[in-house]
């Protein structure tokens, strides 16, 4: 796995761990809420997915879009498909979402590497 994926997973799990040592009920409530958002229902993971990583890109949040980035991967989505969610996320935050677009399309560019070993 490429170092950008090894850091930001460990990063994510150990944290992830460390919250729900001490976590209250409203809080694994809140991880429950996202977790069974993103599930199948009306909308398909994969589209689920893609939209949260338009909105995690308006909203800036660079662990949000890596975390979206790896859903989607993992759900299937193409290259020409995640360009088009780049180009809306562009188009709807505007240019200071150009920052979060350099970083994201560095992220994808490594989980494509990985599924093509």
């Amino acid at each position: 796995m490429g170092q950008l994926i090894n850091d930001f997973e460990a990063y994510r799990t150990k944290m992830n761990d460390r919250i729900m040592e001490t976590a209250n009920t409203n809080i694994k409530r809140f991880f429950a809420l996202d977790t069974t958002t993103y599930a199948d229902g009306a909308l398909d993971i994969k589209t689920k997915e893609m939209l949260g990583l338009v909105a995690s890109m308006v909203l800036r949040c660079d662990d949000c879009i890596k975390y979206h980035l790896g859903k989607c991967h993992e759900a299937g989505v193409k290259h020409d498909e995640m360009n088009e969610v780049f180009m809306i996320a562009n188009l709807v935050g505007g240019s200071i979402v150009i920052p979060h677009y350099r970083r994201a399309v560095e992220y994808w560019d490594e989980l494509s590497l990985e599924s093509e070993v």
